[in-house]
């Protein structure tokens, strides 16, 4: 099994109580009761989207995962007023991982491991041999058409689904297994379903790859990039593509006369991805972090003159010796002082001071070396906002080393005690840009978002279509949390029973709260009585002593 090593979310496990499927709840069908489909007709339910669709959860695409797809859920529902059968492209097995033609080409799934007593420990990588492989195609009828990884213009995009394009990088191995040909397109292989009431939705991946690398992609809103072939990875998709592509999709979906639920866009920046890991996260409580703090700000009290000095005071660093201080980050954005000759010239003496508190004496040239090192480091720094958002991948990162830089420092004759100092993740080392999500980049993902948003709204009313408010639904997970009967769903991760192990994805618990608010919105549209499910019975994260 390979551990991820998350040192800091076993800090947030130790001591919680992780909540499973409680048997007692039941289903909310009351005996007896007489459901009806309204003005719509459920006898083919078809469903289009990404991972949210498919049931995606723990990283990775597993057979319980589907079974309690919000799809599967509400098609469960729909058999008490008139609904059919509901088939999915399953997968063998509860491993997650993916083969292509007997070779692993995606990893298996995330489960919460222990410390052997029952205490959650953090979250590990299943050791399993998964036995889903792409080449063994999928065939019969289909009602769920979610894809893992798809973005709005992927759903029109010819080829997408072809095994041959998986290989070379540019097919999606999930609709490779199901496509109905190598040139097939998603929607046009859901529209051949022939569906008599869909669900679509699509659009979180459109901001989600650039959220979640620190907004390391581009804004092609910003760029007034309008090609849906060129829109990148790890990009935001330019809502006039998002708006037109999306257009299309609703239009196949109702040529048939079709009625249907368009699903908007959550808040991915409420996600446990983004709110796990504070920005203010040193604490002079921790007692392998506070008594360094004089050090510290000894050392960044030297450097901060020196970004006096070179014109840039706001990038100054000091540490709280009484309340929690930011991590120290790296900003792509910030001129990098390490290309001018001046900065490393100002960095010798400051080196040569480290040094001497460590009782190592420096002559000018050996601290000029050192200097040029470490100058790459400190060039582009900055210490991080209360309004940062740090990604949950940064937890694998603090309490350890930047090992590349360690060993330089040692190969260079370092001692390894100054070499460990200078190299601390988040402290002296800083988190790369990648680990953060800035005020800029929280405000693009927002303004694509109520773009997207407001497309797909302006599309259900002018269709006659249900619209689904889940962004509100899941803002509520995250902000005061969503009583069932049993207790509260809330957004922390691992322990709150919303979302998954990978901090985006949600549990079964969560997906149920899903279905529950399309089914509200369905019912609402349509003048249909679905039942909704009590999402008590589903389950969420789970400890485990044995994979």
């Amino acid at each position: 099994m390979k551990n991820l090593n998350i040192k800091f979310i076993a800090l947030f496990l130790a001591g919680a109580a992780v909540i499973g499927c409680d048997d007692e709840f039941d289903n909310a069908i009351e005996d007896g009761g007489v459901y009806t489909s309204g003005e719509a007709d459920f006898s083919k339910f078809v469903t289009v989207g990404n991972s949210l669709t498919a049931g995606f959860a723990d990283n990775a695409l597993y057979l319980n995962g589907q079974l309690n797809s919000y799809p599967n859920i509400i098609a469960g529902q729909m058999q008490f007023a008139g609904g059919g059968e509901f088939n999915q492209p399953l997968v063998n097995d509860n491993a997650g991982g993916l083969l292509a033609g007997g070779v692993q080409i995606l990893p298996n799934r995330f489960v919460l491991a222990s410390d052997g007593n029952g205490t959650p420990a953090g979250p590990v990588v299943l050791d399993a041999t998964p036995t889903t492989d792409i080449t063994n195609k999928v065939t019969g009828p289909l009602n769920n058409f979610g894809v893992p990884g798809a973005r709005v213009f992927h759903l029109a995009a010819p080829g997408y689904g072809s095994l041959a394009g998986v290989a070379a990088g540019t097919a999606n191995p999930y609709y490779a297994r199901f496509s109905s040909s190598e040139s097939s397109t998603v929607i046009e292989d859901a529209v051949a379903a022939n569906g008599t009431f869909f669900t679509l939705w699509i659009g979180n991946n459109d901001i989600l790859g650039y959220a979640t690398s620190g907004g390391s992609g581009v804004d092609n809103n910003e760029l007034n990039n309008i090609d849906p072939a060129a829109q990148g990875d790890n990009s935001i998709t330019n809502n006039n593509v998002f708006a037109g592509v999306y257009q299309q999709l609703v239009a196949g979906l109702t040529a048939n006369g079709a009625k249907g639920a368009l699903v908007n866009i959550p808040d991915v920046t409420s996600i446990p991805f983004f709110t796990t890991v504070p920005s203010q996260a040193l604490s002079p409580l921790d007692p392998s972090f506070g008594p360094q703090i004089p050090l510290l700000n000894q050392v960044y009290g030297g450097l901060n003159q020196i970004f006096v000095a070179f014109g840039q005071p706001e990038r100054q660093i000091s540490f709280s010796t009484t309340a929690a201080s930011g991590l120290v980050v790296r900003d792509n954005d910030l001129a990098d002082l390490s290309q001018n000759p001046s900065f490393v010239s100002a960095l010798v003496p400051l080196v040569q001071g480290i040094a001497a508190s460590f009782n190592l004496t420096l002559d000018t040239a050996q601290a000029t070396g050192l200097a040029q090192i470490l100058a790459p480091q400190f060039g582009q720094i900055r210490q991080a906002t209360p309004s940062d958002l740090i990604t949950f991948t940064a937890a694998s990162l603090l309490g350890g080393n930047n090992q590349q830089l360690f060993g330089t420092l040692t190969g260079a004759g370092v001692p390894v005690e100054l070499a460990g100092a200078l190299t601390a993740n988040g402290i002296t080392f800083p988190l790369g840009d990648e680990f953060v999500l800035d005020d800029d980049e929280q405000d693009a993902v927002t303004t694509a978002q109520t773009a997207y948003n407001a497309t797909i709204e302006a599309l259900a009313t002018a269709n006659g279509l249900a619209y689904v408010d889940v962004r509100t639904a899941l803002s509520a997970v995250a902000t005061t949390g969503v009583s069932y009967n049993g207790g509260v769903l809330t957004s922390t991760y691992a322990s709150g029973g919303a979302f998954s192990l990978d901090a985006v994805h949600p549990t079964p618990r969560g997906y149920a709260l899903t279905a529950n608010t399309i089914i509200d919105a369905i019912n609402a549209q349509y003048s249909s009585t679905l039942p909704k499910v009590d999402i008590g019975a589903y389950d969420s994260v789970q400890v485990s002593d044995s994979f």
